[in-house]
């Protein structure tokens, strides 16, 4: 009986000591898989003068491919407040944020004093205002430069304008 009562405790040891370590091998092991070294476009939710916006159109277009829908540059900041009520506008309008994400890839580029963003923007047309969108296609081709002011609807976007532009410009299937 003590022997069977050992056993079973360098069993339960030994079960213990080996669930400790695999969170730490699960993650080696997703670290070294294939899944990691493919980047992989993650959606942002603001305007980040520190990311590398090239990097991001790169990631935005495989993800783009892969799932066949268009890409929305949205060229703003922090700083602007036509930004944010259009961030605002998305979240109080969940069946228009469904159309958009179901048909486009969202980047947002940054423009500000600390981070113009020169050399990806000098490849678009002159931006009026902002926040202003850019359609790119799968590839990354320009399809649509749009000036979100003939979007708005007193403080904020009209509902039939958005949507009639979202369907205007989505990828063709």
């Amino acid at each position: 009986m003590k022997s069977q009562v050992k056993h079973r405790t360098k069993f339960l040891v030994t079960i213990v000591v080996l669930t400790s370590f695999l969170p730490i091998i699960s993650a080696v092991a997703l670290s070294n898989s294939s899944y990691s070294s493919q980047k992989k476009h993650l959606p942002m939710s603001d305007y980040d003068p520190h990311r590398d916006a090239t990097q991001d159109l790169k990631q935005a277009i495989s993800e783009a491919r892969r799932t066949k829908k268009n890409i929305i540059l949205e060229v703003g900041g922090q700083w602007c407040v036509w930004c944010h009520i259009m961030d605002q506008f998305f979240q109080q309008n969940p069946d228009i944020l469904r159309l958009r994400e179901s048909n486009y890839i969202t980047v947002k580029i940054n423009f500000s004093p600390e981070n113009e963003n020169k050399e990806i923007l000098s490849q678009y047309p002159h931006i009026p205002g902002y926040p202003h969108l850019f359609v790119l296609d799968s590839s990354g081709k320009l399809i649509h430069s749009q000036f979100t002011g003939v979007l708005e609807k007193g403080m904020s976007y009209d509902r039939e304008k958005v949507i009639s532009f979202l369907k205007k410009w989505g990828p063709t299937q």
